[in-house]
């Protein structure tokens, strides 16, 4: 039976500020809202990201009204719009919607701009692609009303549904920090004044310059709108694996008050109420079973597909499912405290993450438009200077085609579409990245070292084995005085000696003088007695003689169990044996992680036998054995002194300064919370495929971004001199900025739906 993960112990980042942006459209705004927030009195760093229009504050002081009006001001000052957001994910819903209402937005603004071009476009274009279409409209409609006609069109649409691109980009020009919007609306605006300047006052051009290029001013419009929306559309899709978490906790839940039930709403729910759970319906918050047994569905947290007996005293999750009968709940944690709000904060703390690979985008961006207006700038002079006649209007295309071509926008959403699927997809498969640089971290490792008990195992020892050694003692006064100090501890292998003793219903004196040897064992006195319990090293330590039973003790490390000595008053009294099943997941786990070419590794406290025979069991490389709690850290070090990145994963107190001193750490999530804290990876199951899904996922991941930067940037290395002109003096070949408009949309797009492929991402099966 899987076991059933704890609540979540409360979280409370006060020292961080969340703020949803509006108005950020490159890679250029990501760079200038984040200057301006660093700027903010309070703030230690500035983190934005343009996929979720999200900026994360970090601050010297903890959070308060003063920094948060600041702040914003200072987005506003930069151009941008912002409101803070709050950090348990309750507002996606809102988001969710907020985008809906954009990408409609965009479909109606590209609806009207379509409709206004089209005609634009079949009169200019349809006069140079038609054989005599330019004929029949000069002596119908006639040029001069043509272009009148035209005029009144582009007008429209650069007044209309491209308003946005000069109310947005003019003033960022005027600020002298130009961005997207800035570069269509010099481009765009371009093309238009001189098309009006050739229509209403030709004396100003020069003889045979006389031309117009209101179809390039609407198309780029237009079809940059189009690539906007298709952008909109795919964005919202990248934050399904938020949407669907929050969709599993219900927005009411039954109180019972005063012997009466009363349905409130969710937010109103307090530590300590007491919560109706009818069958059928999801647990609202975390808590305890008062009364009442059911079967409770826990898949959404540990991917188990069997629901689990659930009875009195036992912990629920906010989000499972009763599938039976009714119970009652005591409510332990709500709000922002449950797991399910952590899981969201993790997912959404990942997804929010810079890598460290963005800082080479950072680099290129922060000086990219202003060289693309440089390059514009240059191309239009080059043009000008030793174009073919007429030599203008070359120089006007050319340079407008540079600025429209080299948008920045597939630069700023390379990497976080990519992170924000790659994550949601992880949450999907039951790997939460609570750090989210380690998502590339990850990717590099090479050796994965596993702690044992609990790990690997169940972490539900039994007591096999109790051979009497001292005719002294009987069997049940021994296994008796063991139970005794074991109830004092917290460690599995005493769970299992006590379980033993009760089960054969074992009188149970009192322990005096309890100590707890870390890592070996424990003594206590006992009726009088005094009694030591632990390994071969807590009995060397003592000077307790062991003399023959090496073979018997050997036989059962052959055996995969545990050798445990007894000792009473300074005499080696009985030896126990404790077996603790294997996982049923660990074998193809590790096998699989063979496959992806990883070393595998186990650290134990197990004797060097009994740690080799698990090993073989389980296809493990290589074995530390004999390892005390805070040598774990010291058997890490030793591993990297091989030179290979490496992985914890455990899931106990003392696995926590291991986790943290790997270079990513994984914590199994039915573990203790402090371990769950020290990790940077937390899977939701005991299910060790959970550790090969992380890994198949960062690589995954990590591949797309590869994927995306290359396609961003040599798209711009290749575009760009073509744009300029550079293959018209030996092919003859030039870029009108309406295909240079339809490139530039089709690549934004591009970017966010191969960030889309990785939700396809299937975990590997173990061969064989």
């Amino acid at each position: 039976m899987t076991q059933s993960p704890k609540p979540a112990a409360p979280v409370s980042p006060a020292d961080r500020l969340d703020l949803a942006i509006d108005g950020m459209t490159c890679a250029s705004c990501v760079l200038r809202v984040e200057k301006a927030l660093a700027s903010v009195p309070g703030v230690k760093a500035a983190s934005v990201n343009l996929a979720t229009s999200r900026a994360r504050l970090t601050l010297n002081d903890t959070a308060n009204a003063k920094i948060e009006s600041a702040a914003i001001e200072a987005v506003r000052r930069a151009g941008y719009e912002a409101h803070c957001v709050k950090q348990d994910g309750s507002e996606q819903p809102k988001i969710d919607e907020n985008r809906a209402q954009e990408a409609a937005k965009l479909q109606r603004s590209l609806i009207a701009a379509l409709l206004l071009t089209a005609p634009v476009f079949i009169l200019e274009m349809g006069a140079h692609l038609v054989p005599g279409m330019h004929h029949w409209i000069a002596t119908s409609i006639g040029t001069q009303r043509s272009w009148l006609l035209q005029a009144a069109l582009s007008t429209a649409v650069l007044a209309g549904p491209g308003r946005v691109f000069f109310a947005k980009g003019i003033p960022a020009l005027w600020r002298r920090a130009p961005e997207m919007n800035s570069l269509v609306a010099l481009g765009a605006g371009s093309a238009w004044i001189y098309s009006m300047v050739a229509t209403f006052a030709p004396a100003w051009l020069p003889p045979g310059t006389r031309n117009v290029y209101f179809e390039a001013a609407s198309v780029i419009v237009t079809l940059i709108l189009f690539g906007r929306m298709l952008e909109a559309r795919a964005k919202g899709r990248t934050g399904a694996a938020i949407s669907q978490l929050l969709k599993l906790q219900p927005r009411d839940a039954r109180l019972l008050r005063d012997g009466q039930a009363v349905d409130v709403a969710i937010e109103t729910v307090l530590p300590g109420d007491i919560l109706i759970i009818r069958p059928g319906e999801r647990v609202p918050v975390d808590g305890v079973i008062t009364e009442g047994e059911a079967y409770v569905d826990e898949s959404m947290i540990s991917g188990e597909p069997i629901p689990v007996t659930k009875r009195r005293g036992d912990p629920v999750v906010g989000g499972t499912l009763n599938t039976t009968t009714g119970f009652t709940v005591k409510a332990t944690h709500t709000g922002g405290d449950t797991a399910l709000a952590r899981i969201v904060r993790m997912v959404q703390d990942a997804q929010g993450a810079k890598l460290p690979i963005q800082a080479l985008v950072d680099r290129v961006t922060a000086v990219f438009v202003p060289v693309v207006l440089a390059i514009s700038a240059l191309t239009f002079a080059v043009w000008l200077w030793l174009g073919p006649s007429p030599s203008l209007a070359y120089a006007l295309v050319n340079a407008v085609a540079v600025m429209i071509i080299a948008c920045p926008c597939a630069m700023g959403l390379a990497t976080p579409t990519s992170i924000m699927v790659g994550t949601g997809r992880a949450a999907e498969l039951g790997v939460l990245f609570r750090q989210g640089d380690s998502l590339q971290r990850l990717r590099g490792i090479q050796t994965i070292a596993f702690d044992k008990t609990g790990t690997l195992t169940l972490g539900k020892p039994v007591l096999t084995d109790l051979l009497v050694l001292d005719d002294a003692y009987d069997r049940s006064s021994l296994l008796s005085w063991a139970a005794a100090m074991q109830m004092q501890s917290e460690h599995p292998i005493a769970r299992a000696i006590l379980d033993a003793a009760m089960q054969e219903g074992l009188a149970l004196a009192a322990a005096r003088e309890f100590v707890s040897v870390n890592g070996a064992g424990v003594s206590a006195i006992v009726q009088g007695r005094a009694v030591l319990c632990g390994n071969l090293r807590l009995m060397q330590s003592r000077n307790i003689a062991i003399t023959h039973e090496d073979s018997r003790v050997g036989a059962w490390a052959d055996e995969g169990k545990t050798p445990l000595y007894l000792a009473v008053d300074g005499r080696l009294a009985a030896i126990m044996a404790v077996s603790d099943p294997i996982k049923p997941s660990a074998v193809s786990a590790i096998r699989v992680l063979h496959q992806l070419g990883l070393q595998t590794v186990m650290i134990t406290g197990d004797n060097a036998r009994t740690a080799r025979t698990v090993a073989s069991q389980l296809g493990i490389d290589d074995v530390r054995a004999g390892v005390l709690p805070e040598g774990k850290v010291e058997a890490l070090q030793g591993l990297r002194a091989t030179g290979k990145s490496l992985a914890f994963v455990g899931d106990g107190i003392n696995d926590a300064p291991a986790l943290a001193a790997a270079d990513v750490g994984i914590a199994i999530g039915t573990g203790t919370d402090v371990a769950i804290e020290s990790a940077s990876v937390v899977l939701m199951s005991d299910d060790l495929h959970g550790v090969a899904n992380a890994i198949g996922i960062s690589r995954a991941t990590m591949r797309n971004i590869r994927e995306n930067l290359f396609w961003a940037f040599a798209y711009n290395a290749a575009l760009v001199p073509l744009a300029a002109g550079a293959f018209y003096p030996p092919f003859g070949l030039l870029l009108s900025p309406m295909f240079a408009a339809g490139a530039m949309a089709f690549s934004s797009v591009f970017v966010v739906l191969n960030a889309l492929r990785i939700k396809r991402y299937q975990p590997e099966a173990a061969a064989g």
